[in-house]
């Protein structure tokens, strides 16, 4: 069965740092693009950050210069590096595995960021 499971929000005061992780069971990601998105309350899930299989990079453009994304497909974990935290970061953010046609598509269930003013 395949999982992938987010780990390392919670709340943290605006400036801070926080470190999330995905890991996966069940597939390997070796040859997966590897994302997390992010859904505030009332809006739509968007695209934050994106690891290609081949390690290329995307940001969207709100969090350029404070995110980074990493994997490391030998231990199967995505991780996303948030610094400098916003309230408008705020909301919950989830893994996606997905192969580059999107045949395979794969979400975490989730974890709440919260940064307060």
């Amino acid at each position: 069965q395949v999982q992938l499971v987010e780990s390392g929000g919670g709340l943290v005061q605006a400036g801070g740092s926080l470190r999330l992780s995905c890991a996966a069971s069940g597939l390997t990601i070796d040859n997966m693009d590897m994302g997390w998105y992010r859904q505030a309350p009332g809006k739509e899930r968007e695209l934050v950050a994106f690891i290609s299989s081949d390690l290329r990079t995307y940001y969207e453009d709100s969090v350029k210069g404070r995110f980074t994304i990493s994997r490391d497909n030998a231990m199967s974990i995505t991780a996303l590096q948030m610094n400098s935290l916003k309230p408008e970061d705020t909301a919950v953010y989830f893994c996606n595995a997905a192969t580059p046609y999107r045949t395979q598509n794969y979400w975490g269930r989730g974890t709440q960021v919260t940064a307060s003013s």
